[in-house]
C-alpha cells in the first residue's frame, strides 16, 4: 500500500517522532498507519519521542581537552533530575558528546547530531536515542562551545559550571603552565566575568550603566557638578568587577588578574594573552522541573503499567 507525504505527516503528529524514522515505519508497513504506530512503539521511538517533551534542567556542563591541551570543548547536556545526571551511562555519553566536537568540530548543535560518535557506529542522535530509551530520561545536548590553540578547562563542582580558556601563548609545554590555565579558569568559574577586557563592553552597556549611576548620585544628594567625577569613579569599579583581566585575583587578591598574567609569563620565559573565554552554567536560563519525587514516582508506575 503507498503512502503520502501527509501519511507522513499524520505519523509524526500521533507519535512525535521524526520524519525519517516515521518514513521507514510506514514503508515496513506497508502503508498501513496502525502497523507503523506498533512498529514505532515496538522499536521505542513513541516513547522516546515523549520523553522528549518533558523539562530537562538538570544535567551537567563539562569541559575537555584533547590529549595535549590544544583542542577544548564546553558542552552543557541536560536531563530531568539531578539524579540520572550522576549515573555513570549519562557521563560516559557526555564524554563521547565532548569527543566527538573535539574530534569533528561540527558546527552547531544539529550538526553534532548528525556526526558518528567518537568510538561508535552510530550517529550522535541515535546514540542520544538510544541513552533516553536506557535511562529512561528526556536527555538534551544544549549547547557547547569548541577552542584550538593553547586551552585550560574547569569543572567546578560536580558539573555545575563548566569554563574553558583560550591562549595565545609560546609557554604553552613549560612546567606551569597548566597550573596557570587551571587558576584563570577558576577565576572564572567563581567571579564570572561578563567580558574578557575593557574594550568588549559595549558603548551602550556602558552608557546604561552610566546613566543608573548617575541618578544614584543624584539621588545620595550629590550636586550634579560633581556627579559625573564620581560617575567616573563607579564605572571603573565596573570594569574591575565584570572584565576578567580588570579583576582582583581570587588567589591572590593584590594583583589583578592582568598582572598575574604578566607575572607567570616572566617566569616561563615567554608571553600569555588571554584570547577568551565560555562559561557555562548548568541549567541557566531554563524552565525548572516544579513535580516532586512522589507525583515522579506515581507519574512513573503509571507509564509502566501501560
Amino acid at each position: 500500500m503507498a503512502f503520502t507525504a501527509q501519511d507522513v505527516k499524520t505519523l509524526r503528529e500521533k507519535t512525535g517522532c521524526g520524519m525519517m524514522d516515521c518514513k521507514k515505519a510506514l514503508t515496513q508497513a506497508d502503508g498501513n498507519m496502525d502497523a507503523a504506530i506498533d512498529i514505532l512503539r515496538e522499536q521505542g521511538l513513541a516513547k522516546q519521542a515523549k520523553k522528549a517533551s518533558r523539562i530537562a534542567a538538570e544535567g551537567v556542563a563539562y569541559a575537555a581537552t584533547n590529549a595535549d591541551a590544544t583542542v577544548g570543548v564546553v558542552v552543557e547536556i541536560n536531563s530531568e533530575t539531578d539524579f540520572v545526571a550522576k549515573n555513570d551511562d549519562f557521563m560516559s555519553f557526555v564524554k563521547t558528546v565532548a569527543d566527538t566536537i573535539i574530534e569533528k568540530n561540527p558546527a552547531d548543535v544539529d550538526a553534532l547530531l548528525a556526526e558518528k560518535a567518537a568510538d561508535s557506529d552510530m550517529t550522535v542522535a541515535e546514540l542520544l536515542q538510544e541513552k533516553v530509551l536506557t535511562i529512561g530520561e528526556n536527555i538534551k545536548i544544549r549547547r557547547f562551545a569548541r577552542y584550538e590553540g593553547a586551552v585550560a578547562t574547569y569543572i567546578h563542582a560536580g558539573g555545575k559550571i563548566g569554563v574553558m580558556v583560550n591562549f595565545e601563548t609560546d609557554v604553552a609545554g613549560k612546567e606551569g603552565f597548566a597550573e596557570y590555565g587551571k587558576d584563570i579558569a577558576m577565576q572564572i568559574a567563581a567571579v564570572n566575568p561578563s567580558y574578557l577586557q575593557k574594550s568588549d563592553v559595549p558603548d551602550e552597556v556602558i552608557e546604561h550603566e552610566k546613566a543608573i549611576m548617575t541618578e544614584q548620585v543624584i539621588n545620595d544628594g550629590k550636586p550634579e557638578a560633581i556627579a559625573q567625577k564620581i560617575v567616573l569613579g563607579k564605572i571603573g569599579k565596573y570594569y574591575e568587577e565584570n572584565c576578567l583581566v580588570n579583576q582582583a585575583f581570587v588567589k591572590d587578591n593584590k594583583m589583578t588578574v592582568e598582572q598575574y598574567t604578566a607575572k607567570v609569563a616572566k617566569d616561563l620565559g615567554g608571553s600569555i594573552k588571554i584570547l577568551g573565554f565560555v562559561r557555562f552554567e548548568k541549567g541557566e536560563g531554563l524552565e525548572k522541573r516544579s513535580d516532586n519525587l512522589a507525583d515522579e514516582v506515581a507519574k512513573q508506575l503509571a507509564e509502566s503499567s501501560k
